[in-house]
């Protein structure tokens, strides 16, 4: 990866020498953009040095340093040249920053977006800010295994598919050399997986019906439950482990997976490094497929993904200021060479003519998109005193898993719904 960027980063220095005698534009605006990554600094100076350089149009790019960023910008927009770009990642954020959000509603940019799922609105429905990067998770699938079971990632399109794929691969196990799922260690180096995201198979559909939650809501319904525990015993069902020892933990499922032990493997887009370049799966074998758990519609579903990255423009900046930052952005997001740049650096951007990362499975959250399939947000962002309400949650999963039964599922709903509500109370005293 680290040789990818290099490459990249002198590919763009050398397009800027070569564009340095062309024609540039004369214009009384410019770009002042205060950059939240510190990890993407170098890469973002390549990037405005080689626009100015295109266009005429001085872009100065500012770090934050880790950690510090609210202060800064608070800090940064009581100047008389106070940043032209700049984060609004969160609705608080959204909150405090309406006033100085110019609405992107109607701009090139907004058009160019392939999803609406990272875009936070303020008051009268502006559009304050735009998701300019993302993570993503999903059930991760070792297609070469897949086809030596006898099926194709083309069969899998809903939770039926996905489960008789399953079933029929735990049951020849043995023959195979490899089975359907890895373990699923409730330990606290792995029980995040399943009572955080995982959760968010049942709290994604509840805030979609509930229009999108946009804090944490006082109580859940615990709707899509059954849905949750489709996924969970489909996991624990058809793996080589006795769910009965799964809260012990001591499970390694990334290792089980890189050593081709299983087909399917519950993680993140942050899996590639280990899975490609420690164990040395082939990336054009791994494919990420989304928690298809039974909802209705659901082969329409794309990848759980979020992110508190996204761009807001500056509305007290001047006209010429504002044009400048909005033409910048929109090369940013349509120009071969620059969707390059910013793919070494942050990855998937959800926005049409974007470069696919290196990150295959941040690649397939855009493909995803650009099918028309929707995101999966993460509700479980919402989740009250999160340590405490998953805690709870494990408990009772590990009650189930050890004797499954009506009323030991029980424990779970109930961990789920009135913990929430209970960790509500408590976090809003």
């Amino acid at each position: 990866m680290k040789k990818f960027v290099t490459v990249l980063l002198v590919v763009a220095i050398a397009l800027t020498c070569a564009f340095a005698g062309g024609s540039k534009e004369d214009s009384a605006g410019s770009v002042y953009w205060l950059n939240f990554k510190p990890e993407s600094d170098a890469t973002l100076q390549v990037l405005a040095t080689l626009y100015t350089t295109r266009t005429g149009v001085p872009v100065k790019v500012v770090t934050a340093a880790s950690g510090t960023y609210n202060q800064t910008l608070t800090a940064e927009m009581d100047k008389s040249a106070a940043p032209t770009l700049f984060v609004v990642g969160n609705q608080a954020a959204v909150e405090t920053w309406d006033d100085y959000c110019y609405d992107l509603k109607e701009t090139k940019i907004a058009k160019e977006l392939n999803t609406d799922a990272y875009n936070l609105y303020g008051k009268d429905g502006k559009l304050a800010s735009i998701g300019y990067c993302y993570e993503c998770f999903g059930i991760i699938v070792n297609t070469e295994l897949l086809e030596k079971a006898g099926h194709s990632i083309d069969e899998i399109k809903d939770f039926a598919s996905l489960k008789a794929v399953a079933e029929d691969i735990h049951a020849r196990a043995k023959s195979l050399g490899f089975d359907a799922f890895t373990s699923s260690g409730m330990d606290g180096s792995s029980s995040w997986r399943f009572s955080g995201h995982l959760a968010n198979a049942a709290l994604y559909y509840e805030s979609r019906d509930a229009g999108n939650w946009t804090a944490a809501p006082a109580e859940i319904k615990g709707t899509y439950l059954a849905n949750f525990k489709n996924l969970w015993d489909l996991y624990i069902s058809n793996s080589a482990y006795d769910p009965a020892v799964l809260a012990t933990g001591g499970f390694d499922a990334e290792a089980e997976f890189g050593k081709k032990q299983a087909v399917f493997y519950q993680n993140g887009n942050w899996e590639y490094d280990a899975l490609v370049n420690n164990y040395g799966l082939d990336p054009k074998k791994l494919q990420m497929i989304p928690f298809y758990c039974g909802v209705e519609g659901e082969e329409k579903a794309g990848l759980n993904a979020g992110t508190e990255n996204c761009w807001a423009v500056n509305a007290k900046a001047s006209d010429a200021d504002i044009k400048a930052t909005l033409d910048f952005m929109y090369w940013m997001v349509t120009d071969k060479d620059a969707t390059a740049i910013l793919a070494t650096t942050f990855g998937a951007i959800p926005y049409k003519k974007a470069a696919a990362p290196e990150n295959v499975f941040l690649a397939q959250a855009n493909e995803y998109s650009n099918k028309g399939c929707y995101t999966m947000t993460w509700a479980f962002n919402f989740t009250p005193n999160v340590d405490e309400w998953r805690a709870g949650v494990v408990s009772a999963m590990n009650q189930y898993d050890a004797n499954r039964t009506a009323a030991t599922w029980k424990l779970v709903e109930t961990a789920f719904v009135q913990g929430w509500a209970t960790q509500y109370k408590a976090a809003n005293k």
